[in-house]
Parts: C-alpha cells; structure tokens; sequence
C-alpha cells in the first residue's frame, strides 16, 4: 500500500508539474521577458550617464585647479629671483578660495612638503566615503556591482587618506611636481567616485608646488541611486506582473489544448465512442473554433464508424438471401428428376448468382464512394452541358419502353457547380432510370434543369405510381427495394438512391423526394437535387 500511495504521488506531482510549466508557457515567458529586458536596458544608460556626469565634474576640477595653480603662482610666491611658495600667504589664499568650492584643497611645494589641506580649517566638511548601513546601502552596492558586470565598466582602486608626509607619492601629485596635470579616479568604500585632479604651480616654467583639488561625487551617485533603485523597482513589479500574466496566458491556451490532446489521443487509441471532446462553448477565440472543429470531426468519426457497421450489417444480411436461395436450389437439384423442375432450379441459380454480381458490383461501387470523393479535386462542372448530353442516351433506353423523356434546361455555361462530373452523371442516370422504370408504357419522364443565384436545382418527374406514403426518407436508405411490378427480380440492388444521396451529400447539396398529387390522386413521384452554384465562374460566363 506504501508503495502505490508513493507511485500515486509521485504521478500527481508530475502531473501537477506538467500543469503548471509547460514549454508553451516557457515560450510565451521567453517573448514577454525579451520586451522586459529593453526597460532593463535602461539602467545601463543610467551608468553611462553618471560616466559623463563623472567625466565634465573632473573637467570642472582641472578649470579650477588650473586657475587655482596660476594664483597661487603670482599671489603666494615669495620672490620673483627664487619663487617659492609662501606658507602663510598659501594658507590665506587657499582659505579663501575654499569658501567658494566645497571640494577638499591641498597645496605642496617643490619638495613635497604639504602647504595647506582645506580640511584644517574649522566646519569643514570633509568627504564622505561610507554610506550608512541599511539594507539600502545593500542593494545599492549590489545594483553597482550588476551594472559594472553587464556593462564591463572598469575597476577602480579603492581610495584611501593618505598621511600628509606622503602626499607627494600619490601618481598624480608626482606628476604634477614634474610640471604634468594628472587626474585619477578611485572608489571609495561607499561605492561612490572620488575624482582627484593635480595641477603643478609654475612661475617662470620653474616648478613651486602642486595643487590637489579632491572631490567625492556622491551627489551624482546618489542621484543615479536613485533613479537605479526605482528602475529597479519597476523592473521588479513589472518583472512580477509579466510572469503572471505569462502564466495566466499559457494557462488560458495550455490547459485546453491539454484537454483536446487527451481527448484526441484517446480517440487514436480506439476509444472513440467513450471520448466526448470538450465543446468550449464560451471561448469564441480560435482556441474555441478549434474545440467546436475537433468535436464535430470526432461526432463525424462516430457516425462513419455507425455507417460502416451498419453497411456490413446490411452487406451481410442482402449478400445471405441468394446465398441460402443458391443453396437451396443447388440441394434439391440432385434429387429432383423432372427435367422442368430441374429448368426452374437452374434458373433460381442463375437469378440468384445474377443477383450477387448486382449486389457486389453495387457494394464495391458504394465502398469505394467515401473515399474517392474524400480524396478527389472538385472542379467546375456545366450541368446544362452533361444534362443535355445524358437526356440523349436516356432517351434511346427509355424508347425500350415507348417512354418519352421531355428536358428544359438553361443555356451553357451558366448552371455551374464544383464536383466530380463522372459522380453527379450517376446521379441523373439513377433518377432518371428509376423515372423510366415506373413509369408505364406510352408515359413520359420530364427533366427540368434551373439555376438561380445560389442554387443549382435538377427535378426529375415521373407519370409511376409515386412513393409509398411515410417513405420518403426511407427510400434513400442502402438495399431498400421498391420496385414496380414485373421487373425482374434481382436486377436492382437497392444501392442507387443511396449512392445518389451520398453523391450528393458530399458535394454540399441535398435530394428529396415527394409525390405530385392533384387533389386525392397520385400522379407520379418526383425527386429534386439541389447543389450549390458556383457563383464566380458562372458570372465569368454570363459577361
């Protein structure tokens, strides 16, 4: 019992996996995420415009150490013979100058030696280099790390204070003291940018010092922060409601087109007759269309298997009668002596096999049926044409009988239908030689041919004793026999009416049949075949 609860389970959980991710849905996910991605995009914009933003701040710093270095030149040296930096005139002009800028000034001189660091001065702020923990910082930093990867931007050394003995080690400074202006950029621990520009201090291209203007840009950083954080935000919700919609959209297509899988392989396996396909009468998408269509072909297979059982139900029983008939005729042949009754044997045997090669002739014809008209190519056939053609070998068969045929038909080329002409000839023959044969000696069969905008109508009229009342339908069934007297018996299978429906049938056309009364009185029966037009090429004809 363990066991098989544990194979149930495990076969439920891999069905509810099976519902809940399925390729399709991966698919629908896969193209809804690539529009997502574009909105991801835009965080790498933001990095390269905090870049620029980077780049014109360290442009600004080299413009105010430039003009920095050419005062401190003229205002701060001591004589014009041996410039040199003034300490305290350096301290004075750096003091006020640092209260026009927020960035952290330091001076040199041409020894290394640190003049003056704006930082001495009392309520100076000096640069942040941490942000305050959270989980802000947190996500911050990660956000920092994920766009530097997907945008490959270059690592920074980490910024550190250096002590003032030191100062003159930096890169920058160094190269200062050697009469180049340097910029350096570094990272400091908060994650921000900290931009370093060194301007030498010349007088008479003789080097005095240096100039080191440092600034943190946490004010871009932290704009760029946030509008990253609330991208990231968006992208986040966004990121939440595609997936969802995802899911809800596989689900919605998914979920039926499973049912109608199942349904479909079931019907494959021979369980035809115990599958109902799902209808989805509330969806009206293509999804409902191709519900309704699986359906209606399952509905469609049900009944051809019900016709094919029941068409060797009836081959059986129609195909039994001359075969007991020749049996018995063929056993009481040998003990029969008299020559006349062994005559009526032999012609009971003939009747009977004559009869067999109707019924296989006609079987063969009408199994064949189905699928020649499944599999063949309609095309535009003139009814007027074939009709004209047929009414005159008919007339000559029905001369046989001193029966008259009458025709009134439309001129050619305009009663067009799309069929098989070879299948729709069958049709007329067989209407027209049950007319002839119930129609008695010196009557007339009249054929009348019309054509309207839809419709293509063919009646055939016949002076018989018409049909049998509550017949109509039952006439078109395979192997039903009505036939008028003194006809041989045999020579008619019961197979016509049935192939002319199914001729018909297929070709998207109906046939009925009624009796002509005047009054009281029966005057014959007719049957009428009506086919839909094929509008286009008869309105080609008629121009």
């Amino acid at each position: 019992m363990k066991r098989l609860r544990a194979l149930r389970a495990r076969l439920l959980g891999s069905q509810a996996r099976e519902r809940i991710i399925s390729p399709l849905t991966l698919r629908i996910l896969a193209v809804n995420l690539f529009a997502l991605l574009m909105l991801a995009g835009g965080v790498l914009y933001l990095d390269q415009f905090r870049v620029r933003l980077i780049e014109q701040r360290s442009e600004e710093l080299q413009i105010q150490s430039l003009l920095m270095a050419g005062g401190l030149s003229e205002m701060a040296a001591q004589t014009p013979e041996t410039p040199r930096l003034d300490p305290e005139r350096t301290a004075a002009l750096i003091a006020q100058m640092a209260e026009a800028t927020s960035v952290r000034i330091q001076v040199v001189d041409a020894s290394g030696v640190e003049l003056m660091d704006t930082n001495w001065l009392p309520d100076r702020e000096v640069i942040i280099t941490q942000l305050k923990p959270g989980w802000r910082r947190r996500v911050a930093l990660w956000l920092d790390r994920m766009t530097e990867m997907a945008a490959a931007s270059p690592r920074l050394d980490m910024y550190e204070e250096i002590p003032a003995d030191q100062l003159a080690n930096l890169p920058e400074v160094t190269a200062a003291l050697q009469g180049e202006a340097a910029t350096a950029l570094r990272r400091s621990e908060g994650g921000t940018t900290v931009v370093t520009v060194a301007q030498p201090i010349q007088r008479v291209q003789k080097v005095m010092g240096a100039v080191l203007l440092t600034a943190d840009t946490r004010d871009i950083t932290k704009i760029v922060r946030a509008e990253r954080l609330t991208s990231f935000k968006i992208f986040c919700l966004v990121l939440a409601l595609t997936i969802l919609m995802s899911y809800f959209l596989g689900r919605t297509i998914v979920h039926p087109i499973r049912r109608l899988a199942r349904a479909a392989d079931r019907v494959r396996q021979g369980r035809a007759r115990d599958v109902i396909v799902p209808r989805l009468p509330r969806r009206t998408d293509e999804i409902g269309q191709l519900a309704r269509a699986l359906s209606d072909m399952t509905q469609a297979l049900h009944q051809r298997m019900d016709a094919i059982e029941s068409f060797a139900a009836d081959v059986s029983h129609e195909i039994k009668n001359p075969l007991s008939s020749l049996r018995s005729a063929v056993e009481t042949l040998d003990r029969v002596k008299d020559p006349a009754l062994q005559k009526q044997l032999l012609a009971i045997i003939q009747g009977d096999v004559v009869r067999l090669d109707r019924l296989i002739t006609d079987i063969s014809d009408a199994s064949r049926m189905d699928a020649e008209l499944s599999r063949a190519r309609f095309e535009p056939v003139d009814m007027g044409q074939m009709m004209a053609t047929l009414i005159d070998v008919q007339r000559r068969n029905a001369a046989q009988r001193s029966v008259t045929i009458a025709y009134a038909g439309p001129r050619p080329s305009t009663a067009l239908v799309m069929g098989l002409e070879g299948r729709l000839g069958q049709v007329a023959r067989n209407l027209i030689d049950n007319a002839i044969s119930f129609s008695p000696e010196g009557g007339s069969v009249r054929v009348m041919l019309t054509v309207d905008d839809r419709t293509v109508r063919m009646i055939v009229d016949d002076d018989g004793p018409g049909i049998p009342e509550g017949t109509e339908e039952s006439i078109f069934k395979r192997f039903y026999s009505e036939r008028p007297e003194g006809e041989d018996f045999g020579k008619h299978s019961g197979l016509g009416l049935a192939i002319s429906k199914q001729v018909v049938e297929a070709h998207n056309g109906r046939i009925t049949a009624a009796n002509r009364v005047q009054g009281e009185t029966v005057l014959g029966a007719r049957f009428t075949v009506e086919l839909p037009a094929h509008v286009e090429r008869r309105l080609e004809a008629a121009e």
